[in-house]
């Protein structure tokens, strides 16, 4: 299928499986100079913090295979093939456009340069049971279905986030992961993204910000898509059936691939599902939260209507904990509050505030007398010059995507569990996609991850589960 998305101070818990050209001005040269060295001086920090945490995977080659050979999906697997003496045996994808691109680049860049066999049904490569590791890059309505047949062929699994689109299903990839014990990561990278685990190491591990109070995030980028375009032949190049699956059957009105399906509720949960499970996750790392005790949310379509998109292009919500609250906002059109942070996350304590994006991170502190700390993002195009050529490719992301991939090899290797641990990534999915349904219902809810509840409320429960077209069907 096509790409999903996108899109530490390592405390690795490791836990068996088993628990739980222009001429520049002397001013600019500095800035610059500056500029590299905090880059340089982060990366190393990084690289070590990972080292002194056990991050060291074997080089024992492992048959790799792709599902979802789109924007992201190819991205998770070249940087798995840069860090990694992987053999890419298998890429499925229903576009066979898509297909056929995945598979000439994979067959330049693996060492090998064999290229690998192709499918273009999931259920296909996964039944040669010969893999050792799949990447799944399908759009979010694919996770599911994806993640649990790989497991159940004997392989580890590395998945993109949002792991899911309702909550049941998570629920079920969390206990497939358990039974088949396997290792399963979840795309959600900030966590293994350099300058974010300085961050958390100098200012919030070190307790430079105090008492803590709340917490913003917030996206203000114009990514909605809101096109009306006509309906059209499907191209003979797409299994459009097979593209869709268990999600409802649209009319086709053009190639869905990248932003244009995101833009639909049959297939996600809007930029909710797609970039707040981020900011939330690597909030609740940094905080070491889990489950917020209540969720509340409000939004709509408030100015963007002419085209046919149906996920909000404003929304607010509330994700309650004990001691404070973490708050969302984003908007698809408008101006972001603060210019150098429109996707990002801000943490305000007694003595002062922390904010954090995937470019940078800035600790401001109330004491006038102290000093700011500022943290550049980290880019590693000299070390890894094919970045340079690369289509499409997230330059700030990929040192970030290269250490989760290392993460999630040597939980392979000791058979642990990794950074973005699929439960993990299930309560970043689930609190994110309850914030939808109680948009949807207009009450605050109290998720019972126990139970499998929402508590004292019988619509947003039946809310949990989506239906499935069929033939599909839902996991167990």
């Amino acid at each position: 299928m096509e790409l999903s998305d996108s899109a530490c101070c390592l405390t690795l818990a490791r836990r068996p499986l088993e628990s739980k050209p222009n001429e520049l001005s002397p001013f600019m040269s500095f800035f610059i100079n500056r500029r590299r060295f905090l880059q340089t001086a982060s990366a190393t920090l990084a690289y070590s913090a990972l080292g002194a945490h056990g991050v060291e995977a074997s080089q024992k080659v492992r048959r790799v295979g792709l599902i979802g050979a789109g924007w992201y999906g190819k991205s998770d697997l070249w940087r798995l093939i840069q860090v990694a003496p992987v053999e890419v045996v298998s890429i499925c994808d229903p576009d066979k456009q898509m297909l056929a691109g995945a598979l000439e680049i994979a067959s330049q860049r693996q060492k090998s340069k064999k290229t690998p066999r192709s499918y273009g049904d999931y259920r296909k490569m996964l039944a040669e049971k010969d893999l050792d590791l799949v990447v799944i890059g399908s759009p979010d309505h694919w996770h599911a279905l994806h993640m649990i047949a790989a497991v159940e062929a004997g392989a580890d699994v590395y998945v993109q986030k949002p792991i899911s689109t309702d909550v049941l299903e998570g629920e079920s990839m969390v206990a497939a992961a358990r039974k088949h014990n396997k290792v399963v990561q979840v795309g959600t990278q900030r966590k293994s993204t350099p300058h974010l685990i300085e961050a958390k190491k100098q200012v919030i591990d070190a307790g430079l910000l105090g008492k803590i109070g709340h917490v913003d995030m917030c996206c203000y980028f114009h990514m909605r898509a809101n096109g009306n375009p006509p309906e059209e032949k499907v191209p003979e190049f797409l299994d459009y059936e097979m593209w869709t699956g268990p999600a409802p059957l649209r009319p086709y009105d053009g190639i869905p691939h990248r932003r244009w399906w995101r833009t639909f509720t049959e297939y996600g949960n809007g930029i909710v599902g797609d970039m707040c499970v981020h900011m939330f996750d690597t909030a609740r790392w940094m905080l070491q939260l889990g489950w917020p005790k209540r969720i509340s949310s409000s939004g709509g379509i408030f100015v963007q209507k002419e085209g046919k998109s149906n996920i909000s292009d404003t929304q607010s919500a509330t994700f309650e904990y004990n001691a404070y609250n973490l708050n969302w906002q984003h908007r698809t059109w408008g101006t972001a509050p603060d210019p150098d942070y429109p996707w990002a996350l801000f943490i305000y304590g007694e003595k002062g505030t922390l904010k954090a994006s995937t470019m940078r991170a800035d600790f401001i502190p109330h004491d006038k007398k102290a000093k700011p700390i500022h943290f550049e993002c980290v880019f590693e195009k000299e070390k890894y010059p094919e970045d340079n050529t690369e289509k499409d490719i997230e330059l700030n992301a990929a040192p970030a995507t290269r250490l989760h991939m290392l993460d999630f090899l040597t939980a392979v290797d000791k058979r642990s569990r990794p950074i973005a641990d699929i439960e993990e990534g299930h309560i970043s999915t689930a609190s994110c996609i309850l914030a939808n349904v109680a948009m949807k219902t207009g009450r605050a809810l109290m998720y019972d991850p126990k139970q499998r509840i929402v508590t004292g409320d019988e619509e947003a429960t039946k809310l949990l589960r989506r239906d499935y077209r069929q033939p599909w069907q839902r996991p167990a």
